[in-house]
């Protein structure tokens, strides 16, 4: 198991186990691949994880992951050990795979409504990149945020799965925990409205006091220093090392 280091171009393909554990390529600071690991640890899976640096991408990656993304999980029990990419592909066939905390719906409606609010979640995806890219994009991002307020509203209860995290809290978290990441970039322009977003603002602490949460839990400094890098051009991918 990678201990944090970031494998690049140039790397020798790790040499893991042969325990038909899954291996999880991942980077640490990914929010699509931080939904991999939140879903692992939600449902104690053991796995490897083997972290790569995306700017340099080591040659042997697309032998895991053809479109050369992460995060891919490399099922290495099943024939052929497959490989799966793109991450609600990743969480929803750990959530079938592994029934115990179930986290999505069992009831087919459920199941389709929770997907049906992942899918608008790409106006905040959009949002945040076009944020940290370009500088703009802020009042796209809290329009996308009333979605998710309103269906907490209509939910009436803490959390999206219920009274305790379910697959929509894990798969949007990411991007809250990273909330600190357009303070940094916009500074005063920035302005989060706890009376505009109340069920939210109380959701947020929740979600980060959950231990499933806090077992893959970056602090806002650190996030903040690996964009700041970023921006460079020299991203420091292996700060946590």
């Amino acid at each position: 198991m990678s201990a944090g280091k970031h494998l690049a171009k140039g790397s020798p393909k790790p040499v893991l186990p042969d325990d038909g554990v899954l291996r999880l390529y991942s980077m640490r600071f990914c929010p699509y691949a931080h939904r991999a690991h939140l879903v692992l640890n939600a449902k104690n899976v053991p796995h490897h994880s083997v972290y790569i640096n995306l700017t340099e991408k080591p040659e042997w990656l697309v032998e895991v992951s053809p479109l050369l993304k992460v995060p891919a999980l490399q099922l290495v029990a099943e024939k052929g050990e497959p490989s799966l990419i793109e991450s609600l592909i990743i969480a929803e066939y750990l959530d079938d795979k592994y029934p115990e905390n179930p986290l999505l719906p069992k009831d087919p409606l459920g199941r389709a409504q929770d997907k049906i609010l992942l899918e608008r979640f790409s106006g905040i995806t959009s949002a945040f990149m076009k944020i940290l890219l370009q500088g703009t994009g802020l009042d796209d991002f809290w329009t996308a945020l009333e979605i998710f307020e309103e269906e907490l509203t209509k939910r009436g209860t803490p959390y999206f799965g219920g009274n305790k995290p379910g697959f929509v809290d894990y798969m949007i978290w990411p991007w809250f925990e990273r909330l600190s990441v357009i303070e940094l970039k916009l500074q005063k322009e920035y302005n989060f409205n706890e009376s505009r977003f109340p069920k939210i603002s109380k959701w947020i602490p929740l979600l980060k006091a959950d231990s499933v949460v806090q077992s893959f839990y970056v602090t806002p400094e650190q996030h903040n220093e690996f964009w700041r890098t970023r921006a460079t051009g020299k991203a420091n991918y292996d700060l946590l090392a």
